[in-house]
């Protein structure tokens, strides 16, 4: 049955403005989004990198209707040990480094920032929070205040106060972390303006900063994490470890989860605490969402799905070629393509919309499409996709 789409306007708040790229879906598999009105649409997004394995992949569905017959919702901290917490933490302990010794599960990638950060101005007792310029880690007010841009910022004032920032990449900028800086909020792979790659050996730098001031790196890798880079997480190419590891989006397979993992000595802060004085969530750790959460990272380290990702990616990065790009950069299936600036974004968007091809922009450059779909996508499906973006640019 087709959504109206005056009343969906009407009592759900949020939705594009374009209409030609609103759809309709009826059902999602695999690569593939199909919708009411009998079109189907390969998805270059993989719903904002949460689709890693693909929509509806059958064992994560098998691992939700298993719990489901146990137990939904009970209570996530303190008062129940629950099971499926503790399994999957052990699982993917087997792939992280010593130091993320300890998890705190909650709802979202936003969330956790947010307590990560809250973590670590009880580990420090600093004020300072740094990241980088046009970086992007959610829209809670916290998170909003790291925002670089006043137009994204004034409209919510009075925010937290004591956020400043550095340019990715930038080596002379890491002297603004001093012993005054409570964290730093980092990326692997900056994604603000299309997709950034870490030269000169940036992040290790960065790491060695922070540990000599005493500020507790944060890094979030809520889009780059679950394989989508070529490894489970992108900081394992870069020869560093972050003190507190942020994760969401492909952690649940299709569910709404996220976490952060830190050393325990950050981590201990939080323990044992008031909720109003350390962290709480009612949902964080939900039985439903960890059951399809490990079956998500059982399926990538059982497929072997990090050997094939940066193969597959590689076939974008080549054989992306039109008088319209000016160039595709990436790393695995995490990949931008950067159009000519005098192209009109809209109408290229549109247009890949129209030849089948879901795609979005990204936030501070809205000239980069973004081309991260499904790491499950056969060399097939690559192929067919880069016909259908290249017939797409054809008509702008």
């Amino acid at each position: 049955m087709k959504t109206d789409l005056k009343e969906f306007r009407k009592y759900v708040a949020q939705i594009s403005e374009i209409d030609d790229i609103i759809l309709d879906p009826e059902k999602a598999e695999g690569i593939w989004v199909y919708t009411t009105d009998g079109k189907k649409y390969m998805d270059m997004l993989s719903g904002i990198c949460v689709g890693n394995i693909g929509h509806k992949n059958q064992k994560v569905v098998q691992a939700i209707e298993k719990q489901i017959k146990d137990y939904l919702h009970v209570m996530v901290y303190g008062e129940y040990m629950q099971k499926p917490q503790l399994d999957y933490i052990k699982r993917l302990k087997e792939f992280l480094p010593s130091e993320l010794e300890q998890i705190f599960y909650v709802n979202s990638g936003s969330e956790a920032i947010e307590g990560a950060i809250k973590a670590a101005k009880l580990f420090n007792h600093r004020k300072e929070i740094i990241s980088y310029k046009n970086s992007y880690h959610g829209s809670t007010l916290a998170c909003v205040s790291m925002l670089s841009g006043k137009e994204f910022t004034e409209p919510f004032a009075p925010l937290l106060p004591y956020c400043n920032h550095i340019e990715f990449n930038k080596e002379e900028d890491l002297q603004k972390i001093t012993e005054e800086t409570c964290c730093v909020v980092a990326e692997s792979v900056a994604v603000g303006e299309g997709v950034q790659i870490p030269k000169n050996q940036y992040l290790k730098k960065l790491r060695k900063r922070c540990s000599d001031m005493g500020a507790v790196l944060i890094l979030d890798e809520i889009q780059t994490g679950f394989a989508r880079t070529g490894t489970l997480f992108a900081f394992e190419q870069y020869g560093f470890v972050p003190d507190i590891l942020c994760i969401a989006k492909a952690m649940g397979g299709g569910l709404p989860i996220g976490a952060f993992i830190g050393k325990k000595a950050i981590m201990d802060k939080l323990n044992n605490h008031h909720p109003l004085i350390g962290h709480a969530t009612t949902y964080g750790g939900n039985p439903v969402c960890l059951a399809s959460a490990l079956a998500t990272l059982n399926y990538i380290m059982d497929n072997n799905l990090l050997d094939q990702v940066e193969k597959k990616g590689k076939i974008y990065r080549e054989k992306l070629k039109h008088k319209h790009i000016e160039r595709v950069e990436g790393v695995g299936l995490f990949n931008a393509i950067y159009l000519e600036k005098e192209v009109d974004w809209k109408k290229a968007l549109i247009a890949c919309f129209e030849h089948g091809i879901i795609t979005g922009t990204h936030l501070f450059n809205s000239n980069a499409l973004s081309i991260k779909p499904p790491l499950i996508i056969t060399e097939e499906e690559i192929d067919q996709s880069i016909a259908k973006i290249l017939q797409a640019l054809d008509r702008i």
